[in-house]
Order: structure tokens, then C-alpha cells, then sequence
């Protein structure tokens, strides 16, 4: 930890907006620190006291002693090249741990029950646990004939939707893995058994950001899912629509893909995901169990 820039205009110190924290009964200090934080995360280059101290509304020297607490406890680093502030891994960690199944599922419900009356049709999200797929939350349509597909229903990967946008997240070595030691059983007439069809499949997922089931799983279903991203930018969570396929086309399938896309946006910004940012990872041994399931 430095001293504070030498050349850096001190800017006056500013109460925050509306009532002063001693009329909300609040602490001034920490308050103080979240806004520096929140601040410090929002310039993923990172960003020198002087700036620091101007955006936040605090004198130099006030930023300064705030910092270096937050030094000392890891909450932010200093970068040893350009002296420029960063947010702390101590933070990632916290934020992980937070971002369990149950509160994905909380933070969820509005989303899915948004992308419900908008399309129609069942919603739902599901996570990656092992080998299978684990739906997480659902809300149902105003359709006619809306299919069934309990929370806590296990589904496999490789012939659902949802299925194949968390095969897509996972690295080569992952779904070679995957590949050879999950059998691609065929459920229905159009369920790809193929491995080298499935794995073209996956390389247009990829690409596109959006999976199409087409009676894959479900000889009466289609269904339709794109990826959800958290704050370091992995894809965590698949969000989805599904439908009985005497009413829900591929066109208006694909039609209706635009809400899911808006629904996942709307997901990952509530995971804390930042569009077009670079993404800081906590290792994935902290952000997995041994069995592959998201903590």
C-alpha cells in the first residue's frame, strides 16, 4: 500500500444522496467502504485513489485509510505495476458460496414467471448435477395442455434443451469425458444416439447461444433453452420454455427464443454477471463439488 498520490486533486467530502446516514440510522464508514467497493468493481481495469477518491465523493486521505483496511483484508488488491485498485478474491469466494441452488431458484421465480406470461408456455431452469440435469425451478403457462416437469426432476443431458446448452459450457476434455462414460440412450425416434451428431451439435450451441429439443426427450414436446451466466462469467444455470408440439411450431419456437434470451440476460445480470467485461474465475475446485454439481 502506497501513500496517497501526491498529484491528485482532493475532492470535497459529500454526504450521500437523500438522508444523512446518522437520520437512516446507519453506519457513515461502512457505507462508505460498500460505495468504494461497488465503485472499484465497476472499473474492471482498475482504477488509482485519485479517480477513486473523486467518483466516490470522499477526500483522498478518507479513501486512502478506507482502502488499506480493505487491503488488509483482502477485499481489494493493489496491482503492483500501475498502483491501481481491484476488487479481492475474499469477494468471489462470499459471492459463490451465496449463489446456491436455493437462491438461484429465489432469484429465479419472477424471471421464469415473466418468461411464462410472455410465451405461454412452461419455464424453467435446470443445473448441471454430475451427469444429469436437475430442473431448479419452473412456472407454468397460460396455454392449453401445459407439460409437467416437477422441480427436482432429473433429465438427461444430451437430448434436452437445457441438457445441451450445460454440455456446451463444459471444455472438450469435459464432454470427451461425458461422452465416454454416458451412454446416449434413445428416448424417442429423434433422439441423437450419435456421438459424433451429438458433438456437431454441441460446436452449433456453442456458436449460436441457443438449444432446440425437438420431441428429443419428449416425442410431444419442444422445447428451447439458452445459457445463464454469474458474476465471473461461467454459465451456471440453463433457462428454457417447452411446449406441447401441436401448438408450439419451430418457427414460433424460434420466435419465442427471443424472451428466453431476454429472461437469461435478466438472470445473469441478478447472478451479477457484467456484459462485455472481463470476467475474474475463482478457481473451479472452490466453485464445484466433487461430483461436478454447481455449490
Amino acid at each position: 500500500m502506497t501513500a496517497p498520490e501526491q498529484d491528485t486533486v482532493i475532492a470535497p467530502s459529500v454526504e450521500p444522496r437523500g438522508e444523512s446516514m446518522k437520520e437512516r440510522g446507519g453506519v457513515q464508514s461502512i457505507e462508505r467502504a460498500f460505495t468504494i467497493l461497488e465503485e472499484v468493481a465497476s472499473h474492471r481495469d482498475g482504477i488509482r485513489l485519485g479517480e477513486l477518491s473523486r467518483k466516490v465523493g470522499l477526500h483522498t486521505s478518507t479513501t486512502f485509510h478506507l482502502v488499506k483496511t480493505m487491503l488488509m483484508l483482502g477485499y481489494l488488491r493493489q496491482m503492483p505495476d500501475d498502483k491501481t485498485y481491484r476488487i479481492g478474491t475474499p469477494l468471489f469466494r462470499l459471492a459463490a458460496s451465496a449463489l446456491d441452488e436455493l437462491e438461484m431458484a429465489t432469484l429465479a421465480k419472477p424471471i421464469l414467471e415473466n418468461l411464462s406470461a410472455n410465451t405461454g408456455e412452461t419455464s424453467h431452469i435446470a443445473v448441471r448435477a454430475g451427469d444429469d440435469i436437475i430442473v431448479l425451478a419452473r412456472t407454468v403457462g397460460s396455454g392449453p395442455f401445459q407439460l409437467s416437469d416437477r422441480v427436482g426432476a432429473v433429465r438427461p443431458a444430451h437430448c434436452t434443451a437445457i441438457g445441451k446448452i450445460l454440455l456446451a459450457a463444459l471444455s472438450e476434455d469435459q464432454l470427451e469425458a461425458y461422452l465416454s462414460r454416458r451412454p446416449l440412450a434413445p428416448l424417442t425416434a429423434k433422439t441423437i444416439t450419435d456421438l459424433e451428431l451429438l458433438r456437431r451439435e454441441i460446436a452449433t450451441v456453442r456458436t449460436s447461444g441457443i438449444a432446440y429439443d425437438d420431441g428429443e426427450y419428449n416425442a410431444e414436446a419442444r422445447c428451447v433453452a439458452v445459457p445463464v451466466k454469474d458474476f465471473s462469467g461461467e454459465v451456471r444455470v440453463a433457462i428454457g420454455i417447452s411446449g406441447a408440439v401441436w401448438r408450439l411450431s419451430l418457427q414460433a419456437l424460434e420466435e419465442k427464443s427471443r424472451f428466453v434470451r431476454a429472461a437469461a440476460d435478466s438472470m445473469s445480470a441478478c447472478f451479477g454477471f457484467v456484459p462485455g467485461a472481463a470476467q475474474e474465475l475463482i478457481p473451479a475446485a472452490k466453485r464445484r463439488g466433487a461430483n461436478g454439481r454447481s455449490r
